[in-house]
């Protein structure tokens, strides 16, 4: 059905390395990958069998979990999109890590895959709206900055020159011509 990589970390895996809960859902034990090195593990590549067809309206969703906490969604690939590489942003272990006399092994970070309805999920790729998230933030926190350093105050209210978005946004594409790293920057 799937298979999974993970970038400079292994060869690919197909789904005899999960374990299968039941027919939609599957758990990667990473005690058994990395063991308590697990978020050192910082992408995974999921795809799609070339002879397994899901249906248009399906997803594999990617969830992944740290000792003690809630499961995760990290994103997923359809039969549209049938590979992805997915960024893994561990989440802190969860305050639940004590062992009874019944646990015969300490609790271990997880990856699960399970089969969804498409419509159902957020996301196909939680990090790259991140990304961009933090790239719009950035961009209207230099606009701010600059706004700011011609700006007066009248009471409450701070006064700017008719012109500052155009004197702004041509110093701004200025310097991105200028200096390609520059927007690279804004993107971390």
């Amino acid at each position: 059905m799937f298979g999974v990589v993970f970038p400079n970390r292994s060869f690919p895996m197909d789904i005899s390395t999960f374990a299968q809960i039941d027919t939609l859902h599957w758990i990667l034990d990473m005690n058994t990958f990395v063991g308590e090195a697990y978020d050192q593990v910082r992408e995974v590549c999921i795809f799609l069998l070339n002879n397994f067809t899901l249906p248009p309206d399906k997803a594999l969703a990617v969830y992944i979990q740290s000792p003690g906490s809630p499961f995760m969604f990290c994103g997923a690939i359809t039969l549209a999109r049938p590979s992805a590489v997915l960024s893994l942003p561990w989440p802190e272990p969860g305050g639940q890590l004590q062992l009874t006399a019944a646990d015969s092994s300490p609790p271990s970070a997880k990856i699960g895959v399970s089969v969804e309805d498409l419509a159902s999920l957020p996301s196909l790729d939680v990090a790259a709206d991140q990304k961009i998230e933090r790239l719009a933030m950035k961009v209207g926190e230099n606009l701010f900055n600059f706004m700011q350093s011609f700006c007066g105050v009248d009471g409450s209210k701070l006064i700017v020159p008719m012109d500052i978005l155009d004197r702004w946004f041509k110093k701004f594409q200025d310097r991105a011509k200028r200096d390609p790293e520059y927007l690279k920057g804004f993107a971390l």
